[in-house]
């Protein structure tokens, strides 16, 4: 049962695979549009979640940062390209804090 098993699995696509297939591989423009728009979406989506936990409204969080609350709603969707100070401001704000960790990326 379990070798019938595997071979269903082995037939499965990858999430890879379905990136490549939809996006374009790795190193293409458009996958690189895609991966920038999925963190853009998984910040923005960990501030919102955040923002409701502590039952604040847009507003409030753009009137601390000294910006519309409409730049909180696109921040939130992901759908501007917030700067770094812009985030950490957001995130103190949220009480949230970064750590960042530097890893080199050239092989």
């Amino acid at each position: 049962m379990s070798y019938i098993c595997d071979m269903k699995l082995a037939t499965l696509p990858t999430a890879n695979k379905m990136l490549d297939e939809k996006y374009g591989e790795l190193g293409s423009l458009s996958r690189e549009q895609f991966n920038e728009e999925s963190i853009a979406w998984f910040y923005g989506n960990m501030i919102r979640e955040r923002r409701k936990e502590l039952k604040m409204t847009q507003k409030q969080i753009a009137d601390k940062i000294d910006r519309e609350q409409s730049y909180i709603a696109r921040v939130e969707q992901g759908k501007t390209d917030i700067q770094l100070s812009s985030f950490f401001r957001i995130a103190a704000v949220l009480g949230i804090q970064f750590i960042p960790t530097f890893v080199s990326v050239l092989k």
